[in-house]
């Protein structure tokens, strides 16, 4: 119990500390908002002045190759990367080219990783 308390605690900390260095987003630079739960990923352009999202996106969206759409195997690089084009796509859309990458909680690796460089792939600038 005591390590799962520390655990999230330090969570808490690392998305404090994340949020204190990254600049709030506004309607020269949104944020690009990750947030992942266990069997699916989120992300959201969000114009933190107005308090309005912008654009939108869920792993739902897209499936793996040669996967049926309703398959549980979403969590794979792949899709974390196509979802990062597809939402680079939206923003471009929305004429959005500037965002500043919200991590939130997450390590830069993995799926988060992959995330972002699909939207770095799909035109967007860190």
């Amino acid at each position: 119990m005591k390590k799962i308390l520390i655990k999230e605690q330090r969570r808490v900390l690392r998305k404090k500390k994340i949020r204190a260095k990254i600049f709030r987003g506004g309607i020269n630079r949104p944020r690009l908002s990750v947030s992942k739960t266990n069997k699916h990923l989120f992300l959201q352009v969000i114009d933190d002045i107005k308090g309005v999202t912008l654009v939108s996106i869920h792993d739902k969206e897209v499936s793996p190759k040669g996967a049926p759409s309703g398959s549980k195997n979403k969590k794979t690089m792949d899709v974390a990367r196509e979802l990062g084009k597809k939402i680079a796509e939206k923003a471009i859309a929305a004429k959005v080219k500037k965002v500043v990458f919200d991590r939130g909680k997450f390590t830069y690796h993995g799926i988060i990783k992959a995330v972002a460089e699909g939207a770095r792939e799909g035109g967007l600038d860190f």
